[in-house]
């Protein structure tokens, strides 16, 4: 921000206590305009500074007011006052500061600029000033002065104060040193003041042999200063790091978690200042000084916090110098894993972590891709020790032991093979024993041994054993599991040669039993089948030997599988899938290779393992093509991925071939079905409904919008015209629906929407022509590729968007949910388009309804609201509803847009309708209403209260579809934002009891709120309500529109849904709380939200139905269980079945499942 800028924002105060500052700016222009002085920072200084000397006098009253608005304007013109100044003023300033500073009186407002203006000041010094002592008046004193009130008991001048040493120390004068010139001396005072705090507190708590909180305040202050000249000066002052390394290792072994906490975070500053090269030189004897001070073996205080500052000393000497600290680890291992034997838990675990970080952080990338000689000895070296951890000495730390041998396997990658192969053996031996307690620990190592060292190693080490059990060797069909959960980037052929012919002989064991009912046993070689197919995808992830192992004879092993084992469709497909993904990956990382990340394989590989499946891609979509037609529908995503990978990786040829089989078969499919008499049409229909599979041309459809996008240019002709012909055929309503899908899908690739932008004229003429039919699932679908098509609309092809409005507004009213949400989404989108183009041309007689001498317009925001507006004109309520609806959205969205005139023609247009006899169109104003109340401006509302409340105040005695209780919330936003003065004032006589009881109950309820707060509840009820309220809504307009207190809200399900709101977030919010439905436990109890309760009761039918409900008890009397399912059944139509209208769960079935069964709503 500039100085102007600040000066303006003083001019126009709008707090009280701001006055006085702008009166003091204004005096002071004023004199320096009889001055006939520029006003300069300089001029502003030098006028500031005069002023200072008389508002603090030597030997005179202080007047504080003034003070205090000088000094902060002072701090406010400082920054830009030029340096040489302030440098050669530097003893006059200070010593007119120093009353300020020192006044004892001196509270947070005075104190927090003059802090400011000496942080200016210090900033500007040179070296020469920094070398005066701190007797002399200079820059030293001043920092003693800083450092004092560093550590001031409020916290607002403390946090100022170190803000300030901050900034000073960071902005050193130019000299050779490394460090700012007062650093040693911030140290220094920060060191002692630490040390002595310290020392007291000690003592304290060993006089009161009890722990006391009377010095820690003053040490975390301490702590905090030390935490700031740590952060601020390129790391602590080297010759201070021994005694401070001393103090805060102390500290840190205090019981107050806090103390702890700052101690280490002091630690973690030091080492981030010295994590730079130019502080780096500090870093060895700051290691050394650590090791140094190493407590005794079992001191299980001050071991633990001693461990972790060593093990993130080290993290950042391997950022700065990696083969040195690498070269050091075995010994260090040794040493930390010495107290892995310690009896104390907490040893054990600092320890375990610290070996932990030290593999994470402390082994270069280039050891493990190309390790010298001297690496691979080191890397012999620490295996060793690992090795050692496992023995009976270490027992009590096993566990520990556990997560340090998984950082291991995690950092040494394929280097762990052969040198950890013990370490897989004593585990596995260990997994194997049924006394082990371990096993899911156990596990988890197998598993990172797998991901390193790959399963065919680890498989040598710890067979099957389940083709041939030898006896006295078990056998091992737990590993399988781990194999599918861990197996990646390894040799595809080991998948061939050892698991695949053991499914074949597991397989063959099933089917010599034959159709005999199942024994335990086979349902063991079932299970085992699956579990090795389920590893496929692991072996498929970025395998080293694609091009040698995925040949003909595998490819078609695969596809026999998806014909004829239809439970391993789903790996087989997840494991081609990701044979392509994989590998598309690694081509596309930008930059040079980097072996390591690229887990060994280059993009050259990478590119040749793609080249090398695109050979097979033909054949292989073939299959799934055929395979895809035979599956149900609801089995069939997982297939139409893999079809998805292999058509990105297929060549333009052979792809064009494809697509040139399924659209002829789908122009053969619909010539059928159209040359079908209604009988064949009925009697394919039952056909379909046994089998429960789609007609062809849907399948033949969806394998159509898959292609699409990979297709080039010159097939986009055939798509267009395919599209054309089905989407006006509304007697097959889902392939309606998938034909319009087909607009977004091209929208996902760059050629696609070159595509729509050269074929813009014709999707618009297309869309236009088909609106009449259009079939009601298949709205959404057409409302989404209408909104994909507006970005592409070039400004001269405007016309479209009012010849489309009136069906986008309509279908603000649909039933559909996502419809109406689309609907909205697109009103906007529209309304954006318009505002880009503005100043283009829009001519109306390209408009199918308007004549053909309609007068063109220029787009602009308010033209786009005076098409939405004709609606309003509509001949049925309907209509004229929706278009209130739709205004009522654009509105909020734009309404900064809007110029005054234009929204208050909008807001009188409104309050008319509001005088409306029909229910719908008043129920859309009174949306629009509450929008205006909350968020027009106040000068444009206030003046149309006089008319809007007294028409309001018609609706509040209407008891139906909840228009008082939306009333009551209008009115109580109007008094929240206006006053109850103003609202009462233009309230009729006969209603302002209504105005009264809103007064009533807010007082109520600020009484019971401070209340709660006395007793000391408040806050977390507070917060607790805060955050729900925050997650409720899904957009700023949703909670504008139904935000409100709990108790009276005006929003119901009605409004959720003529409004579009989405409810998805807001039923998975809810949980099981949307539900009633009984724990099979808890046959009395039922799981019901308070709010869910009373929508229930409304919906049930009024006052006299609740009570008989609640009277009826087990009977379910009138309004009680029998008539909440009907309520219920409202709900679900209005869109608020449980969980967000999931038609395939919850909501409908919630009544019938007393045991809660439809709560999750997963069942097929």
């Amino acid at each position: 921000m500039s100085l102007q800028e600040k000066l303006d924002k003083i001019r126009s105060p709008k707090l009280q206590n701001q006055h006085q500052t702008a009166i003091v700016l204004s005096a002071v222009e004023d004199t320096l305009r009889d001055q006939k002085t520029e006003p300069t920072p300089t001029g502003y200084f030098a006028a500031l500074l005069a002023l200072l000397r008389q508002s603090v006098p030597v030997n005179g009253e202080v007047n504080k007011d003034l003070t205090t608005s000088v000094v902060y304007l002072l701090d406010v013109i400082t920054p830009f006052t030029p340096q040489p100044l302030l440098r050669s003023k530097f003893s006059q300033i200070l010593t007119n500061l120093a009353p300020a500073l020192t006044l004892p009186e001196a509270d947070a407002p005075l104190l927090r600029p003059s802090i400011g203006c000496l942080e200016s000041l210090l900033v500007a010094q040179d070296s020469a000033a920094w070398e005066l002592s701190q007797t002399e008046i200079g820059p030293r004193r001043a920092i003693a002065g800083l450092l004092n009130l560093a550590v001031d008991h409020r916290p607002k001048i403390r946090k100022r104060a170190q803000e300030a040493l901050t900034n000073i120390l960071k902005n050193p004068p130019p000299s050779p040193s490394l460090d700012h010139p007062a650093a040693d001396m911030c140290a220094e005072t920060a060191l002692r003041s630490l040390r002595d705090l310290a020392a007291q507190s000690h003592q304290a708590r060993k006089q009161r042999k009890s722990a006391t909180t009377e010095h820690e305040p003053a040490l975390i202050h301490a702590l905090q200063l030390v935490k700031t000249v740590a952060g601020a000066s390129g790391g602590w002052p080297s010759r201070k790091i021994e005694p401070l390394c001393e103090v805060l290792l102390n500290i840190s072994k205090s019981s107050n978690e806090y103390l702890a906490m700052t101690s280490f975070e002091v630690f973690e500053m030091i080492f981030e200042g010295m994590a730079n090269e130019t502080a780096s030189s500090k870093l060895p004897r700051l290691l050394e000084v650590i090791s140094e001070l190493r407590p005794s073996q079992n001191d299980s205080q001050l071991l633990p916090p001693w461990i972790a500052v060593l093990s993130r000393g080290y993290d950042v000497s391997a950022q700065l110098e990696p083969e040195e600290t690498f070269a050091k680890l075995p010994e260090l291992f040794t040493m930390i894993s010495g107290f892995m034997s310690s009896a104390s838990h907490n040893i054990r675990v600092s320890s375990s972590e610290c070996l932990i970080s030290l593999m994470a952080n402390c082994v270069p990338d280039s050891v493990i891709v190309e390790p010298s000689i001297f690496n691979e000895k080191t890397l012999e070296k620490l295996a060793k020790c690992a090795v050692e951890l496992l023995s009976v000495k270490y027992q009590a730390a096993w566990m520990e032991t556990f997560n340090v041998m998984g950082a291991m396997f995690d950092a040494l990658r394929w280097r762990a093979d052969p040198i950890l192969s013990d370490v897989v053996r004593t585990v596995g031996e260990l997994r194997g024993s049924d006394s082990f307690a371990g096993k899911k620990e156990a596990d988890e190592i197998l598993g990172k041994a797998i991901r390193a060292m790959g399963p065919e190693r680890v498989l040598d080490i710890l067979p099957l054993n389940l083709a041939k059990p030898k006896a006295g060797q078990p056998g091992r069909a737990w590993l399988l599991p781990i194999l599918r959960d861990y197996v990646s980037n390894t040799n595809l052929q080991h998948f061939r040669t050892e698991l695949v012919p053991l499914s074949e002989i597991m397989f063959q064991r099933v089917l010599e039993h034959g159709e005999a009912e199942k024994t335990m046993d086979i349902k063991i070689f079932e299970t085992i089948v699956k579990q090795i197919w389920a590893i496929l995808p692991g072996y498929c992830d970025l395998p080293l030997d694609l091009t040698g192992s995925f040949d003909q004879k595998f490819a078609e092993m695969l596809a026999e599988i998806l014909y004829k084992q239809v439970d391993l469709r789903s790996d087989v497909c997840k494991g081609l899938q990701t044979l392509v993904e994989s590998n598309q990956a690694i081509v596309s990382i930008e930059g040079e290779d980097d072996l390591l990340l690229q887990s060994r394989v280059s993009k050259a590989t990478a590119q040749k393992n793609l080249d090398h499946l695109a050979g097979f891609s033909s054949n292989m979509l073939a299959v799934l093509f055929n395979v895809y037609s035979q599956t149900l529908p609801q089995f069939r995503g997982f297939i139409l991925k893999c079809i998805n990978a292999f058509l990105s990786i297929t060549p333009t040829k052979e792809l064009m071939e494809t697509f040139e089989r399924v659209s002829t078969a789908l122009a053969s499919s619909l010539a059928e079905a159209g040359a079908q008499t209604q009988a064949e049409k009925q009697k394919q229909k039952q056909q379909n409904a046994t089998d429960k599979m789609p007609p062809m041309s849907h399948t033949l459809m969806d394998l159509v919008i898959t292609i699409s996008i990979y297709l080039p240019r010159e097939s986009f002709s055939t798509l267009f015209n395919m599209a054309a012909l089905i989407i006006v055929k509304d007697d097959d309503p889902q392939l309606q629906k998938k034909a319009y899908k087909l607009i977004p899908r091209l929208a996902e690739s760059e050629t696609g929407k070159a595509a729509l932008q050269e074929r813009s004229s014709e999707l618009q003429e297309l869309l236009l022509s088909s609106a009449e039919k259009v079939s009601t699932p298949a709205k959404r679908d057409r409302l989404g590729a209408i909104s994909t098509l507006i970005p592409f609309l070039p400004n001269e092809s405007l016309h479209f968007i009012p010849a489309i409005l009136s069906e986008v507004v309509i279908s603000c009213k649909e039933t559909n949910e996502k419809a109406r949400t689309t609907a909205f989404d697109l009103l906007i989108l529209m309304g954006e388009k318009i505002a880009s183009a503005s100043g283009a041309i829009i001519e109306n007689s390209k408009v199918s309804h308007m004549p053909d001498d309609a007068p063109s317009v220029t787009a602009s925001l308010e033209e786009y609201f005076t098409m939405v507006s004709a609606g309003l004109a509509g001949s049925t309520p309907h209509m004229v509803s929706a278009s209130i609806t739709a205004l009522t959205r654009i509105l909020y969205h734009f309404r900064e847009s809007l110029s005054a005139e234009t929204l208050t023609d909008l807001v009188q247009t409104m309050d008319l309708f509001l005088t409306s006899n029909n229910r719908e169109i008043v129920r859309s104003v009174l949306g629009f209403v509450k929008v205006c109340v909350i968020s027009l401006p106040t000068s444009l509302m206030l003046p149309r209260l006089e008319s809007l409340i007294p028409n309001l105040m018609v609706w509040s005695h209407e008891h139906k579809a909840h228009f008082k209780a939306k009333v009551k919330h209008i009115l109580e936003r109007m008094i929240r934002r206006f006053g109850v003065e103003i609202v009462n004032k233009h309230c009729p006589e006969e209603d302002r009891k209504l105005i009264t009881n809103i007064r009533k109950t807010r007082e109520r309820k600020k009484r019971n709120k401070d209340a709660a707060k006395e007793a000391g509840e408040g806050s977390d009820d507070e917060g607790a309500a805060d955050g729900k309220r925050r997650n409720r809504f899904e957009s700023e307009y949703d909670e504008a529109l139904h935000g409100s207190d709990s108790e009276s809200s005006g929003s119901d399900i009605s409004d959720d849904e003529v409004l579009g709101k989405s409810r998805k977030k807001g039923g998975k919010k809810a949980g099981g709380n949307t539900y009633i439905g009984q724990d099979e436990e808890d046959e009395d109890g039922m799981d019901v939200d308070e709010d869910e309760v009373k929508a229930v009761k409304k919906s049930i039918g009024g006052d006299r139905g609740r009570d008989r409900g609640r009277n009826g008890g087990g009977r379910g009397g009138r309004g009680g269980m029998a008539s909440g399912r009907r309520g219920l059944g409202e709900e679900k139509r209005h869109g608020q079945s449980g969980g967000g209208g999931n038609r395939n769960g919850g909501g409908g079935r919630v009544m019938k499942s007393p045991r809660g069964r439809g709560r999750g709503g997963h069942r097929r």
